[in-house]
């Protein structure tokens, strides 16, 4: 008998890593978009999430430490699905950015107006 963990532990623990290298590209800057500011302006933080992926990847394939953290692998529709899940983070964030320069950013043409 095989003692694996179940699949939904090692999907929600890279759904939780995964939204978290969003964040991290979203952070590149407050209310500028990731088109204008792209994840290369930072390489810092390029190497900071290579490496945190690479952790994880490493306790979910590399033996013995999917047994040690008790996760599974992931087959490929698996990884869509932690995909599909955690990239709305980054279209959320894109939409508040937009709404902040749009709606609630103040420009000092129009703060000279009304002085």
């Amino acid at each position: 008998m095989c003692l694996r963990p179940p699949p939904p532990m090692t999907m929600a623990l890279s759904v939780l890593v995964t939204i978290e290298m969003c964040n991290a590209l979203n952070s590149l800057s407050e209310n500028q978009s990731l088109v204008r500011m792209p994840p290369w302006s930072n390489l810092w933080l390029v190497g900071a999430m290579t490496l945190s992926m690479s952790l994880h990847f490493m306790i979910i394939y590399v033996d013995p430490l999917p047994m040690i953290f008790k996760l599974t692998h992931l087959n490929v529709e698996q990884w869509l699905m932690v995909l599909k899940l955690s990239f709305p983070v980054i279209l959320i964030d894109e939409v508040l950015k937009f709404v902040a320069r749009t709606y609630l950013e103040v420009s000092p043409l129009s703060l000279a107006g009304k002085i």
